[in-house]
């Protein structure tokens, strides 16, 4: 297949591959995978590693059994067809640990970090391996990929040249401040990963209940705007144990008082956003938390400042990035030998 690459989104916990046509940037197939970064690791460190096995090879293994499913699905032969990993296969458990790039970090992903992998006979595929992005207090690896991609997309051509922060909500949250084409700082909020802990481990555990999905009540959306305006006017500490009151009260269901508690977390991630009055603000949120963030930026008055990206144009940023990175890589490559 002439005019392809492999795009491989490996994160913490999920694998994707892609097999796109560099013509059009569609995708010609796709193998999905719970084969995380952490359990790949996790099982090279269990069996191979102690039999001497290099961490890498053990990656190539598991990357080749997924081609091989992908070539099979399509019925293609995928040799010699270049392999994009971003995500976290570039950190201290992954594939092969690279450092860091710098800030400021062009938007254009000139400066993305990317190490080469030549192909072997069992494993026919050269791989580029794209590293993260660090600041003096932070770090990230896959969401810089996502943002180059964004950035890059015709459908978002108006945010060009604008002074922007990229919200990405999920388990750690990123604020990306993109400004001159350059992302020029970001910060990572532990929203989603506080809540969990709060509602599996302590003892506001029995005072919520967690339900999945993105459609919810009227009575469940006041909760959340409740605790959103909570988040404003008591300490974060004391304002988690509300969550507790409002059950021994009876102030709330429990299924409510997860809204609560989901409102009070990204309210507090959101809140300090009303002093960026020059920035624009880009809220990056894919189906399951759009409704909540999108929700809280409307109790926080930010909705006239904001764009919102579908998640759809999300799913496509991630190989829109690769494809730039690799684009970028390819050109470097070639004026080194001409």
């Amino acid at each position: 297949m002439k005019n392809h690459i492999l795009c491989c989104d490996w994160g913490t916990s999920s694998f994707r591959l892609r097999i796109i046509d560099l013509c059009d940037q569609q995708i010609a197939g796709e193998v999905l995978s719970g084969e995380g970064i952490a359990s790949t690791f996790n099982g090279w460190q269990a069996g191979a590693g102690e039999n001497g096995m290099v961490r890498s090879r053990f990656f190539r293994n598991y990357l080749k059994k997924q081609i091989d499913i992908l070539s099979g699905r399509l019925s293609f032969n995928l040799d010699g067809i270049t392999i994009v990993i971003s995500g976290m296969a570039s950190s201290s458990i992954g594939m092969e640990e690279i450092p860091y790039g710098d800030l400021p970090y062009a938007t254009d992903g000139s400066l993305a970090g990317v190490r080469h992998f030549e192909a072997f006979d069992d494993f026919p595929h050269e791989i580029m391996l794209i590293s993260g992005v660090k600041s003096e207090l932070d770090v990230m690896r896959g969401e810089e990929t996502q943002l180059v991609g964004l950035v890059n997309l015709a459908e978002l051509s108006s945010l060009k040249n604008k002074d922007a922060i990229f919200i990405f909500p999920g388990t750690h949250s990123k604020h990306m401040y993109v400004k001159e084409n350059q992302m020029v700082d970001f910060q990572t909020f532990m929203t989603g990963e506080v809540f969990n802990i709060m509602t599996t481990y302590s003892i506001l555990k029995d005072s919520v209940e967690n339900s999945a999905g993105a459609v919810f009540n009227d009575r469940e959306i006041k909760a959340f705007q409740s605790g959103v305006r909570q988040s404003a006017v008591s300490n974060i500490l004391n304002g988690l144990f509300k969550v507790r009151t409002n059950q021994l009260f009876d102030k709330m269901t429990k299924k409510e008082n997860a809204f609560y508690l989901s409102g009070l977390l990204i309210g507090n991630e959101l809140r300090y956003l009303r002093e960026k009055k020059k920035w624009e603000l880009v809220l990056c949120s894919g189906n399951n938390l759009y409704e909540l963030y999108r929700l809280g930026m409307e109790e926080l008055d930010l909705t006239d400042k904001t764009t919102t990206v579908s998640a759809a144009l999300i799913d496509k940023a991630t190989v829109a990035g690769q494809i730039k990175i690799f684009q970028n890589q390819t050109l470097k490559l070639n004026n080194t030998n001409s």
